[in-house]
């Protein structure tokens, strides 16, 4: 019988993983003493020592709570009360944070159809026809996700092309980084080759998909940028005041490169359950597997099955369309346990 024991592994989100044992370590490193709060403390000058190390003297990195709030306080530096964002239609900011962009920021989100999750050059160029009309808010950000909400990855060279598109047009460039890592891993970079080094203004670098406990953060490059960051920061509700614990987390992932262990082991473990999949009939791959997620079609009887042992996300009914999560504690074990019971299941 297929269901013998409740939920063994979850393949819903990487949010649903533990915290990785090197960053519990750097948390309870921290637990010592009394230390300056609202980040006056050593490890936040650490960790400002280490977001400089990894993109560059002019790079800024501000601690904050979470991704939605990376995303407000970061989007913020950028937009007056009549702007816009271009985004993909499927964009976090679009989708997942509750109205959070129009409410707190009081802007225009332009979304843009697409087919991947990717944003192209022409999707900018052909948004910018009410530029100058005082009728129409104005486009002023372009934010794309790394990677996007569909697990697909842009490579340097896309992201430059788009910076070159927006800057030329007189807008700004903002990456939501929630797993930015696990683009890094795939594309087998650094992390400064697909922000500093191809344009991009200002960028979330997410932690808590990645092996943190709850740490973010908002990384600027603009120098004109960087100086209403601790006031925006403030006035959003994202700064912690005992801070050395988040930094201490930001800082454990940019050290040996720890956020490069944790992606690419999650990434691997989503091949390896896209690979498996491959000999399984009437499943189907929707998208690339080119970070830790794997979008799959099969049947809805086998569906609800699954779902009876596992947790994961129905992405799409109507579509049979699943989401499948890997993170950095998925063990090889766990993934071809579960494509075991995707073929009883999709044999059943």
């Amino acid at each position: 019988m297929l269901i013998d024991s409740p939920f063994p592994k979850s393949f819903a989100s990487d949010n649903h993983a533990g915290v990785h044992p090197t960053i519990l370590e750097a948390i309870a490193a921290a637990n010592h003493g009394d230390a300056p709060a609202y980040g006056g403390d050593d490890w936040t000058a650490l960790f400002e020592e280490r977001v400089h190390a990894e993109f560059g003297p002019a790079a800024q990195g501000f601690a904050v709570l979470n991704g939605a709030g990376a995303n407000m306080v970061g989007l913020a530096l950028m937009l007056g009360r009549y702007d816009a964002i271009i985004c993909a239609s499927s964009a976090h900011i679009a989708t997942h944070e509750a109205g959070a962009a129009e409410r707190l920021l009081g802007v225009k989100l332009i979304t843009v159809p697409t087919t991947d999750g990717k944003l192209l050059p022409r999707d900018i160029t052909s948004r910018l026809g009410g530029v100058g009309n005082p009728h129409e808010s104005q486009p002023t950000v372009v934010s794309i996700s790394q990677v996007t909400e569909l697990g697909t990855v842009y490579t340097p060279e896309e992201i430059a092309a788009l910076s070159e598109a927006a800057h030329d047009a007189g807008l700004f460039l903002h990456v939501d980084g929630a797993r930015l890592a696990n683009a890094a891993a795939h594309l087998g970079t650094d992390l400064r080759s697909i922000t500093t080094d191809v344009g991009v203004d200002v960028f979330s670098f997410g932690g808590t998909k990645n092996g943190a406990l709850a740490a973010e953060a908002v990384i600027v490059l603009s120098p004109e940028l960087a100086s209403g960051t601790p006031f925006l920061r403030r006035q959003s509700l994202q700064l912690a005041s005992k801070m050395r614990y988040i930094s201490a987390q930001l800082t454990a992932l940019l050290t040996d490169e720890l956020w490069r262990q944790n992606a690419g082991h999650a990434n691997a473990m989503s091949t390896r359950l896209a690979d498996g999949l491959r000999d399984v009939p009437d499943v189907g791959l929707a998208f690339p597997v080119q970070s830790n997620a794997v979008f799959a079609t099969l049947p809805a009887p086998a569906v609800s099955v699954l779902q009876q042992r596992y947790r994961f996300h129905y992405w799409d009914e109507e579509a049979n369309l699943v989401r499948w999560m890997t993170a950095f504690d998925t063990t090889p074990d766990q993934v071809d346990e579960f494509l075991d019971d995707i073929r009883k299941a999709v044999g059943a």
